[in-house]
């Protein structure tokens, strides 16, 4: 290299170094916007897929009920999937909370087919459960691979992880700005990680965009009428709050002792899906009906459209626990939407707001209580429902959030602070010891 070249060199060197110096974020920024885009796009091809597999099951089940006479059959199959050749991803959602507590091994790959072939069949087959843990799980276990050709440490593989889950979860349900707040604030109640806010942003609104790409389309819904800020619906939206959390303390509960109660009457896993699935079957032929199997979209919609029997929400969660805690596969959040909706809108009964608006506040709220993620749930609002009803929305979740105690579906979840104020650290007690 001649005298000139390297004065070229140096001088070009030091320039970088001054301009870095001048933006220290900008590494991090590149960094994290390369992988967000390669998650983005992996992800939200993984959730578009799914989502047209999951309406192609629901509508050839609807035109096929003869099949939910074989989902204690399916329910054997996924058991001795999971029994024989995926232990180690058994736990599901918690696995990936627990990679972000304490970062070990990288999430198997195997996590995304399995689970996807366990939902498929769930609903193809006619149990009830929802998506929102299958999108995740698959989110997680693709992202996850991009660890070690990143060569990312056990801090960056926590962001990496945070920002799998919002990409996951908003691609899903097509709010990547609730993905995004779901993902920093769903592992640790009370706080938020807040280094990790532009991967999580990034990766969920790129695979919200990447699912639109593919021309898949997410459910609408809508609130005829919304009240105006006065005392009263404020107190009435406060009550109905109240009624939404004990709803979601209960579900987990509800669903945590059932599974616990399958495991202590059936030593052998792949038994207790089976006996999961007479259950239901038998149920929805003795009433007649599959009003509350699969994801429960129709009767979701109709909440917002009339008033609904108090029946309906207590029935779907009945069929959820039994599915879920059972083995079968699939998440818990599009059931606690309709157990929400139906819920509100049956609310209005005794609660004078319209039942739209009740709907789209039980929608939310008990979703909200039951993950303790009230942030995320007030921004899925306003993006499903639009910003006016974004206060009654917000008191509705704050309340439940509250109300729920400390009580989870997601059981490896941590108390970072608790809700009575106390700080508890990283390292304290998981929901699971309460």
């Amino acid at each position: 290299m001649s005298k000139q070249q390297r004065t070229v060199y140096r001088k070009f060197t030091f320039q970088t170094r001054l301009f870095f110096r001048k933006y220290p974020s900008l590494p991090y920024i590149l960094k994290w916007l390369c992988i967000s885009i390669i998650i983005g796009i992996l992800v939200g091809t993984a959730s578009a897929g799914f989502l047209q597999s999951l309406e192609w099951a629901t509508q050839f089940r609807e035109n096929h009920i003869w099949l939910i006479a074989l989902l204690p059959a399916a329910g054997f199959l996924i058991g001795l999937l999971y029994y024989y050749f995926g232990k180690d991803i058994e736990a599901g959602n918690n696995i990936l909370i627990d990679s972000i507590h304490n970062p070990k091994n990288t999430i198997p790959f195997k996590m995304a087919p399995f689970i996807y072939l366990g939902t498929l069949a769930t609903h193809f087959f006619g149990g009830s459960a929802g998506r929102e843990g299958t999108a995740i799980q698959m989110a997680g276990a693709i992202s996850d691979q991009l660890s070690k050709p990143f060569k990312l440490d056990k801090n960056e593989r926590k962001t990496l992880l945070i920002a799998a889950i919002a990409a996951g979860f908003g691609s899903i349900f097509g709010t990547p700005l609730a993905g995004a707040v779901f993902g920093l604030e769903v592992f640790l109640i009370g706080k938020i990680r807040y280094n990790a806010i532009f991967p999580a942003f990034a990766s969920a609104i790129l695979a919200d965009w990447t699912t639109n790409l593919w021309n898949v389309k997410h459910t609408h819904y809508h609130i005829d009428f919304i009240p105006k800020m006065e005392f009263l619906p404020i107190v009435y939206s406060i009550l109905a709050g109240i009624a939404f959390g004990i709803c979601a303390a209960g579900f987990s509960r509800m669903i945590h002792w059932a599974g616990s109660f399958f495991k202590s009457k059936i030593n052998y896993p792949p038994l207790r899906p089976v006996i999961g699935g007479i259950i239901v079957a038998l149920a929805v032929f003795a009433m007649g009906t599959t009003r509350y199997i699969g994801l429960g979209i129709p009767v979701i919609v109709e909440s917002f459209e009339k008033q609904l029997p108090l029946y309906d929400f207590a029935l779907k969660m009945i069929f959820t626990i039994v599915t879920l805690s059972a083995g079968f596969k699939g998440g818990e959040v599009t059931p606690l939407f309709f157990i929400g909706a139906s819920l509100g809108s049956a609310l209005s009964l005794f609660i004078p707001l319209p039942f739209g608006l009740l709907a789209g506040m039980g929608f939310m709220a008990v979703f909200a209580g039951a993950t303790n993620t009230p942030l995320a749930c007030m921004l899925m609002g306003i993006e499903l429902f639009g910003a006016e009803s974004g206060v009654y929305i917000a008191i509705a979740c704050v309340v439940s959030y509250l109300f729920s105690g400390h009580n989870s579906i997601y059981n490896r979840q941590k108390i970072g602070e608790a809700k009575n104020g106390r700080y508890m650290s990283d390292r304290d007690r998981s929901i699971s010891d309460l």
